[in-house]
C-alpha cells in the first residue's frame, strides 16, 4: 500500500506541475467561457483517464523489460527536457482556440475529444509514461489523472476569479525548476545504480 500511495502522490505532483501553463490548461479556460464548469471538468477527466491509462500501460511495459539504472538515467534526461519544454511555453494556436470557441453538441464530448487529441504526445503523457516505468501502474494512473484534472480545475477557477490573468512567467519558471529538480534527482539515482 505504501508503494501505491507513493506512486499516487508523486504522479499527482509531477503531472500537476507539468500541466501548469500547458496548452490544454488554456483550452480548459476557453471551454469554461463557453460551457458550464462541471461538463468541462467531466470531459477533461474522461479524456485524461483514457490517455493516462494508455501512457501507464506503455510505461509499465517498458519498466518491466528494462534495467532500473538505465530507466532512471533516461527518466532524468526526460525530466530535464520537460523542464526546458516548460520554459519554452505552450500557446493555443488561433485554430485550436477557434475550435474550442465554436464547439457544438455535447459539452462533455466536445471537451473530451479536444483534450484527448491535445494530450496525445504532450509532455504530461510523456511524463506519465516515464513515471510508470518505475512506479506501480494503478497509483501512477490515479495520481497523474487527478493531478491533471486538479491543475485544469485550478486554472478554470483562478481564470474566472482573476479574469484570465494568470502569472504565466512565475508558473513557467516554477514548473521548470521542479522538473529540473526531479531530473537531477533521477540522474543521481541512475549514477548510483549503474556504479554498483
Amino acid at each position: 500500500m505504501d508503494g501505491f500511495l507513493a506512486a499516487t502522490a508523486l504522479s499527482f505532483a509531477v503531472i500537476f506541475v507539468a500541466e501548469l501553463g500547458d496548452k490544454s490548461q488554456l483550452m480548459a479556460l476557453t471551454f469554461a467561457t463557453r460551457f458550464k464548469t462541471v461538463p468541462v471538468l467531466i470531459g477533461i477527466t474522461v479524456a485524461t483517464a483514457i490517455v493516462h491509462a494508455v501512457s501507464v500501460g506503455i510505461g509499465y511495459g517498458l519498466g518491466a523489460t528494462l534495467p532500473t539504472g538505465w530507466i532512471s538515467l533516461v527518466a532524468g534526461i526526460a525530466f530535464l527536457a520537460f523542464g526546458a519544454w516548460t520554459l519554452r511555453g505552450d500557446k493555443l494556436t488561433d485554430d485550436e482556440k477557434s475550435k474550442a470557441e465554436r464547439s457544438t453538441g455535447s459539452a462533455i464530448l466536445a471537451v473530451g475529444g479536444a483534450f484527448f487529441l491535445a494530450e496525445l504526445g504532450d509532455k504530461t503523457m510523456l511524463a506519465t509514461i516515464t513515471l510508470a516505468t518505475q512506479h506501480g501502474w494503478l497509483g501512477t494512473w490515479l495520481g497523474s489523472t487527478l493531478g491533471m484534472v486538479a491543475a485544469d480545475a485550478l486554472a478554470i477557477l483562478v481564470g474566472r476569479l482573476l479574469g484570465r490573468h494568470l502569472p504565466e512567467r512565475t508558473i513557467k519558471y516554477g514548473a521548470a525548476a521542479l522538473f529540473a529538480i526531479f531530473g537531477i534527482w533521477l540522474l543521481v539515482e541512475a549514477l548510483i545504480e549503474l556504479n554498483k
